[in-house]
């Protein structure tokens, strides 16, 4: 078995992705039906985060962090994993992402771009900054506590929710963490990205008698979607690409980010959001100066937009399909499971009101198997966020044949299983 990248290459997977530094990722791993049932059944191990981590270290890395996002870093503890938030001055999500606090004075960023935190970094500060590769491996479902129990010998019952611990997987020294994106049970697997190939074959040997799946890129936002975690590459894009910085056109420095949808593609407004229109207004802490501050302490004291779920109607969705059996132009039809080609959350789709009046901006859609629905995130007016409500998302790409289709506000997140946070490990079969 050849190692080409964080994963090992499987002989019956036949596509994988060239992704950056990382080197080859699973693009489709096990085929995406077993793969979206998954975190509900058994489980899955997914590689598509490894990559750079970047640890801040020194007496004033709290104080840089705390400057370049929402949250107050200050309050976070030894050994806990939070969720950043960055902006820019405008209020507009530049970065966000997982954060572990390491030490009294050491952060680690992973799977998420620094450059807000490099920023705030001035001269004679004393703050080192380094970088390693790493793979990072999710674990998601049931019994995905039970397979990294079997892999790595021991039980893993104390580890709290965000907590973070070591163990030990084919002999190589981990770090286990309790987090994950299926808005169930899950956990995350970590260490240099040379060890990758070794720990992630003996992750999928021990899960695999119990119905591990091994999740694709393809894959992924799926469960994003279900679990109701907005993602900067899957249903937004980044604020970043408008930093003067870079001194180009934004379209041109982020074409690879497949501005699709109903909407115009010039308007780059449409694929950002702002923590209120994502529902993370209760992240912020107004007890410190960040960058930002002004915008998004006006928008969580008079807010206009939230994030609800859209369930769309499947006579519709039928019909784009029917489209390509009658005479004249067609309309777009669905992907499966990804409504179109993953872009890095650039598809925007306009969501009206039944008088065409516009309400709100849908993201690129999922088929959910477990559920039968077509599903998406959809940032919308306040006053249209009722559960029950009926909507209209405009499906198709600019200036082309766009179909209406009917949408109805429902519960956010989507999944209804037990969330990882409350998840009742005496129910999870031991691995040893």
């Amino acid at each position: 078995m050849n190692n080409i990248g964080p994963v090992p290459e499987y002989p019956d997977i036949k596509t994988y992705m060239n992704f950056s530094r990382k080197g080859f990722i699973i693009w489709d791993g096990d085929p995406w039906k077993e793969a979206t049932m998954s975190w509900k059944e058994s489980c899955y191990i997914h590689a598509g985060l490894s990559g750079a981590a970047i640890t801040f270290e020194g007496k004033d890395a709290q104080d840089a962090i705390s400057r370049s996002a929402i949250n107050n870093v200050y309050k976070w503890k030894i050994g806990m994993s939070k969720h950043l938030v960055q902006c820019n001055e405008d209020g507009l999500i530049v970065n966000h992402g997982l954060m572990l606090r390491e030490g009294e004075e050491k952060f680690r960023l992973m799977a998420s771009a620094p450059f807000s935190i490099f920023r705030q970094i001035k001269e004679g500060m004393d703050v080192k900054v380094s970088a390693r590769e790493m793979y990072i491996f999710q674990i998601a479902g049931p019994l995905s506590l039970t397979a990294i129990e079997k892999a790595s010998g021991e039980l893993h019952r104390d580890l709290k929710f965000l907590g973070t611990k070591m163990t030990r997987i084919a002999g190589i020294d981990v770090e286990l963490s309790r987090i994950g994106m299926s808005g169930t049970l899950a956990y995350e697997v970590r260490g240099d990205m040379k060890d990758g190939p070794a720990v992630y074959d003996a992750l999928y040997q021990a899960g695999k008698p119990l119905g591990m799946k091994r999740l694709g890129w393809n894959t992924y936002f799926v469960n994003h979607t279900e679990g109701g975690f907005p993602q900067m590459t899957g249903t937004f894009t980044f604020a970043e690409m408008l930093n003067e910085e870079y001194e180009v056109n934004p379209l041109e420095l982020y074409d690879s980010l497949k501005m699709s949808g109903s909407i115009d593609p010039k308007d780059l407004r449409a694929r950002m959001r702002t923590p209120g229109e994502l529902g993370w207004n209760w992240m912020a802490k107004f007890d410190h100066d960040f960058v930002g501050r002004e915008a998004v302490e006006a928008e969580y004291n008079d807010p206009k937009r939230t994030i609800v779920m859209l369930e769309y109607n499947a006579e519709d969705v039928l019909d784009t399909y029917a489209s390509l059996f009658r005479e004249g132009e067609d309309y777009q039809t669905f992907g499966l499971p990804l409504g179109t080609e993953p872009g890095a959350g650039g598809h925007a789709d306009l969501v009206t009101n039944k008088e065409g009046k516009a309400i709100g901006v849908a993201s690129n859609p999922v088929y959910s198997y477990y559920y039968r629905k077509m599903i998406a995130h959809c940032t919308i007016d306040i006053d249209q966020a009722e559960i029950g409500n009926e909507v209209i998302v405009h499906w198709g790409e600019y200036g082309h044949k766009i179909k209406e289709i009917r949408a109805t506000v429902a519960r956010f997140p989507y999944i209804d299983l037990p969330s990882n946070q409350e998840y009742d490990l005496d129910t999870v079969p031991k691995g040893v």
